[in-house]
């Protein structure tokens, strides 16, 4: 059998330990990748995390300065003009989003009167078509009734047509 030699990491908070965890966490790094940034393995990031609240401590005001940097360069770049900064400051600082509205206009419309229009409205465009009759016809609950046209019948004489001068 062979025996390999285990000695345990001993994990504490030293200065360059914590300058490392806040350096990562300045950056927006969290959790395993912030262990890893500093030179631990995420299990003894854990460790120290709870032995030591001073390590929290180091990635909280890491991650609270690297926010800082960047609302205040976002802010000035808002103040100097960027509307793209300034949208953005809008939208995710104060929790602002552009309105996203549709306005409509549902009239009433009373049936009765709209077929009467149509109806109209269809007898003005009916094209005069000479020697022929048209009748119209309606039906209502089985009976039918003639509707009288507006139409010119033989009787009132053809279409006028005017002479080829040529």
């Amino acid at each position: 059998m062979i025996s390999i030699p285990f000695t345990p990491r001993e994990v504490q908070a030293t200065e360059w330990r914590l300058q490392q965890i806040y350096a990562a966490a300045a950056l927006g790094l969290k959790g395993d990748k912030l262990a890893l940034a500093a030179g631990m393995l995420p299990s003894e990031y854990r460790q120290l995390c709870q032995l030591d609240p001073v390590a929290e401590m180091a990635a909280l005001k890491g991650a609270a300065d690297g926010e800082l940097e960047a609302s205040t360069q976002l802010r000035e770049a808002a103040r100097n003009g960027d509307a793209k900064a300034a949208l953005s400051i809008l939208q995710h600082a104060h929790g602002w989003t552009a309105k996203q509205e549709i306005s409509m206009s549902i009239e009433t419309i009373n049936i009765q009167s709209a077929l009467d229009e149509a109806r109209s409205r269809v007898m003005e465009m009916v094209v005069d078509v000479p020697h022929a009759q048209v009748t119209l016809t309606k039906e209502i609950n089985g009976t039918t009734t003639n509707i009288p046209t507006r139409r010119r019948t033989n009787a009132d004489g053809g279409v006028m047509v005017a002479k080829d001068s040529g």
